[in-house]
Formats: structure tokens, sequence, C-alpha cells
């Protein structure tokens, strides 16, 4: 292991190989016909480490003892690393739907590539070190709020086992810079903050939107139009590097593209289900924030749900809910056909189309179907022909469905669903009794489901549908948002007719309705040994093994970060660091991290996020 920044073993890969900006000076232009602009980091004033990854360091071959001063400043952006080149990277993007053209890291600098002693690649960024020529008109700042929390999440991703960038260190100095946390003429100074992150690479979909030609729509393009050599040349490399398998196969170059695009999507279509079984929204899903290795990557306005809600959207900004979470598998999908438009030069792009068309919506469909088996602890197949059972399908979606009329807390909805034996058991009757208990406690009050439907009504983006619906309801009947925002009315205003107490008897009997279905489904499991203890014991053993692997105890929800935060803000990184602690280890029944698994309050469901940082 090596115990100093200095002792690692840099390559720098991608500089080596990818066109590098001419201009060296950094102020904000088109960079055209390159990849990267050599840039150095901009240094902040008496840097502090709030917290740090000790997993994440191990993937350099660091460790707690390899932190010092000299270390701290280097991942302040203060001093740079020995053998480190540092640069910004060129790319563009769909935002919200539309070609915006050149973006780029505009606060991320690249600091080079590792290999450590496993043979293993790892590309170093820090993520707030001043400005790049990609800045457009920010300070290429980010603050400890943010900050803080892409660090956390992380590092929570990773331990959920969802595929992620990992966060190293989030360092904070006395700079300030003024923020308007949510575009309302109220900013503030905060302090400024800089993380390091890690990954095989940031290369990402937008990155090869440099060569798109004029959008029709936006009537922008990208900075290296007609650049089908660098294309090319990126494409091999990214390959060779990244997927050496598909490079070593005694293929067409061709061949190999479409490979390549077939393992983007394989790879986007998984990391869609992972996100949607845990209840994770992004954000912002435009293509730029798409990673070509099928990474969770740039974390700002997301958010895990606590109360279920289809139409779920963390970031104020997305003020249509293009990125809700129901949205998120099509999002995906739309992105991948961006990202194969712009391979369009080395592969016809009805091949490609016809790669996507054919893989991703059935590999997500099963590959969601999976998980979510796992996480209700089933090992057989239902499908929707038969007639005795309720389907895998329908018994997700009623579940989801239950969740939503009772505003259940998504996360531990799920995990106390654990609690339950199996049919044939001791007790069985007093046990399914308790867990309709738990589910009932882990469903909203009265008042909490009315405050929810008050804030999803005056949502701009019901407001908008409200709107429009005034005007135009006989155009608009067969609009599917239309259909759903009907249903959220029709549903509120049953609640507000009912009083707290009729609210939980009628909860008590959607939960009632959806365990019968559950409870069909573990006897159909065990009929083969439904009289035999010793099997059930042994089976029910099992099953709860897998769900409580499946079904985390502890998220980041969105008022435990603000309480981090908060206190960080004040010098006090304590409960940042006992926050990752819990975060490190979220399948575990740990005692110690209870406080962390509770629903939160009627004042922190409220909590909101915008695109600031």
């Amino acid at each position: 292991m090596a115990k100093s920044l200095d002792e690692l073993n840099f390559i720098n890969g991608v500089l080596n190989h990818l066109p590098i900006d001419s201009e060296e000076e950094n102020y904000v232009r088109t960079v055209n016909n390159a990849c990267f602009s050599l840039v150095k980091p901009t240094p902040i004033t008496n840097p502090k480490l709030v917290c740090h990854s000790s997993a994440a360091l191990q993937l350099l071959d660091l460790d707690d003892g390899s932190i010092d001063d000299h270390f701290i400043r280097c991942f302040a952006g203060n001093e740079l690393i020995e053998g480190s080149k540092t640069a910004a990277h060129c790319y563009c993007g769909h935002q919200f739907g539309e070609f915006a053209g050149q973006l780029g890291d505009g606060a991320a600098i690249y600091l080079g590539e590792i290999i450590n002693s496993k043979n293993e690649h790892w590309e170093l960024q820090l993520k707030g070190a001043g400005k790049t020529p990609y800045s457009r008109d920010a300070d290429g700042r980010k603050v400890l709020r943010s900050s803080l929390r892409e660090f956390l999440c992380s590092e929570a991703m990773h331990n959920l086992g969802i595929p992620t960038t990992r966060a190293m260190t989030c360092i904070v100095g006395d700079d300030k810079v003024e923020r308007d946390m949510f575009y309302n003429g109220n900013p503030k100074m905060e302090s400024c903050s800089v993380i390091s992150r890690v990954a095989q690479s940031f290369i990402r979909f937008g990155s090869f939107e440099i060569f798109k030609p004029l959008d029709r729509n936006s009537y922008r393009s990208g900075p290296s139009v007609g650049r089908h050599d660098i294309l090319t040349n990126m494409t091999d490399y990214i390959i060779k590097s990244y997927f050496p398998s598909i490079n070593d196969m005694e293929v067409s170059q061709c061949e190999k593209y479409k490979l390549f695009y077939k393992n983007v999507v394989i790879n986007t279509a998984k990391l869609a289900a992972k996100w949607q079984a845990v209840g994770f929204v992004h954000g912002v899903l435009n293509t730029d924030n798409m990673s070509i290795l099928g990474l969770t990557i740039d974390y700002g306005p997301f958010g895990f749900m606590d109360r279920f809600d289809f139409d779920h959207i963390p970031n104020t900004s997305d003020t249509n809910g293009r990125y809700r979470f129901r949205q998120q598998p099509e999002i995906c999908l739309w992105n991948l056909s961006k990202f194969a438009e712009t391979l369009q030069p080395l592969v016809p792009i009805n091949e490609l189309k016809d790669i996507l068309n054919e893989t991703y919506v059935d590999l997500y469909v099963n590959e969601y179907k999976n998980i979510m088996l796992q996480k209700f602890g089933l090992f057989k197949n239902v499908n929707e022909d038969n007639d005795d059972l309720v389907s895998d399908k329908t018994l997700t979606n009623e579940f989801l469905q239950t969740m939503t009329q009772v505003g259940g807390d998504y996360t531990n909805c799920f995990r106390t669903l654990s609690s339950l034996n199996l049919p044939g058991m001791a007790s069985f009757e007093t046990n399914l009794e308790t867990l309709t208990r738990k589910l009932l406690f882990n469903s909203s009050t009265h008042d909490e489901l009315m405050d929810f439907y008050q804030s999803y009504i005056n949502s701009p983006m019901v407001q908008m549908k409200l709107i429009l619906m005034s005007n135009f309801m006989e155009q608009l009947i067969d609009d599917k948002m239309v259909l759903q925002i009907m249903a959220r009315l029709q549903h509120h205003q049953h609640i507000e007719e009912l009083d707290p107490e009729q609210m939980e008897n009628e909860n008590r009997k959607l939960w009632t309705s959806w365990l019968k279905l559950y409870v069909n489904r573990l006897k159909h499991e065990v009929v083969d040994f439904k009289d035999d203890l010793l099997k059930l014991e042994e089976h029910d053993k099992k099953r709860k093994q897998i769900m409580n692997a499946n079904n985390p105890r502890i998220i980041l929800r969105n008022h435990l970060a603000e309480n981090a935060i908060k206190k960080a803000e004040s010098g006090d990184f304590n409960e940042a660091r006992q926050l990752l602690k819990a975060l490190t280890e979220p399948y575990a029944d740990i005692p110690e991290y209870d406080q962390y698994t509770r629903k939160p309050s009627k004042l922190d469901s409220n909590l909101k996020l915008s695109c600031s940082s």
C-alpha cells in the first residue's frame, strides 16, 4: 500500500490520446476541436478536512495514514500531486430536452489517471476548484451545502450497491461566494468547498455531443462539428481502455462500435432499474449527466423518496416534472437515443436504434422485476397468465399503489416486510398483525397527507396542467399526465372528507388487502414443504437474508443531509462523519444508527432543493 500521494502511479491516458486545446490561458471561451483544456486549480484559504471516505482512499492504495497537511492542500487544489496533469473536459448536453451546446467541466478539474496495485484504472477529479474555460457565467466554485451532499450520496450509493462515481474527500475553506439557493432574489454568502471524486472514467454521453451539427430546435451546435477523426479516435480509445473484451474481439471496427453502444444501453438500463428499486431520483438527467459506464454521476438536486410518490420531483428547477421519479426509465431511453445520434458517423443510425429498441425496455423490465422479487423475498416467478395468483408485476404495482394512497414511507415499508414469518410457522397470525401495525406506523397521518397534497397541487407542474385543463380539456382527455393528476386530485378530495380515525381505518383495509395477495404468494413459495417446519424455517431464514440485503434500513434522507450540513457550516464536522459511517452499512441492523431510520417530521418533509451549488 502506498502511504503518500507522491507515490501514486499516474498515467494520464486521456490527455495522451485525446486532443488538448492549444490555448493555455484560462478564460471562458468556445473550445474547438479539443476534448480537454489544460487548467490549474484555484487555491482556497485555510482548507480544512470535513470528512473523508477510507474505502474510496483504498481505490488509490491510500489509507487514513496518508492524510496530512500536504494531502489536504492537494485535495483543496492548493498544491499539485507529483505526476498529476490538470485539465478540464469539454462536453455538450441536452438540458431539459433541448440541446444546450458547449457545457464542459465548469467547476471540475481532472487531476490525472492512476493505476493501483491491483492494476485497476482510476480517474481522479476535484470539483469546486475554480474557474475553467467552461465555467460560463459561474465562478467555478461549489459551496459546502452542495459538496457535502454529493460526497455523502456518492458513498451512500456505492454501499447500496448502485454503480456510482466515488468521493474521497470533502474540504472547506474560509473563502465565501454568493449563492441564491432558490433563485428567488435572496442570495447569501456561503463557504467554498472542494470534493475529490474517483471513477474509472468521467466521460459521458455529452462528451460525444461536441461533434453535433446545428440543432434545428435550439440553433446550437457542438464546438467540433465535422471532426469525425476525433470522434473515431475517442471512441476507439474508450473501447480499448474501458471495454477491453470488445476491443479483443476479432470483428470489424463497425461491429465493435455497435457492441460498445449495446454495452452502454445495457449498463444504463440496469442502472435505471436500481434507481427505481431504491427510490432514488437523480433530479437532472441531462445527457451531460449520463455516464458511458452506467455510473450515477453528478449529484445535484437529487433525492431519495421518503413518502412514496410516483411524481416525486426533488429539483425545484424542474418545473415541468421532466425528471420526476416515474419518468426516469423513459428519460434514460431518450438520452440513449441522443447518444446513438452522436455515433452516426461510425454506425448507421437505424442499426443503433434497432439495438436500443431490442435491448433497453426488456432488459430494464426484467432487471427491475428481479430486484423487486428480492425485495419481497420471493423466488418463484408468476406471470400475468396465472389465474390463481397475483403476478409479479401486479404485486409490485399494487404495493406501490397502496403506498401512494396511504402515504407510505418507501424505505421503511419495504424493510418491515422481512419481519413477517412464512405461513405455517408459529404465531403467523399474530406476526401478520404486527406487520400491519408497522406498515400503518410508516404511513402518513391525515395532516401529513393533506400537507403533501397541498404541496403537490401548488407545484408548477400541476398548476401548468390545471391551466391547460381549464381551457383545453377535450384535447387533453387522453393525456397520460392529465389522467394521473385527475386521479391524485380525486384521492385528495376523498382524504379531505375523512377524519383521522376514518383514514387510519381505511389505511388498514388497504394494507390488509395487499397483504392477502402477498401471503398467497408466500404460500405458493412453500407449497411443496408447507408441513415441514424445519424446511419452512430454513426457507424463511434465507428469504429474510435476501430481503434485508435488498431493502436498506438507511438512506440519505434530505433532512439527515441538511442536519449534517448545518452543523458543518457552523464548524462541527462530527455529524457529517457519523452520518457517513451509518451510510456505509445501510443494510445492517445496528441500534447505534436507529436515529437515521425514522421517517421525517412534518417540517422536514418540506425541504426543497435546486440546481444552485
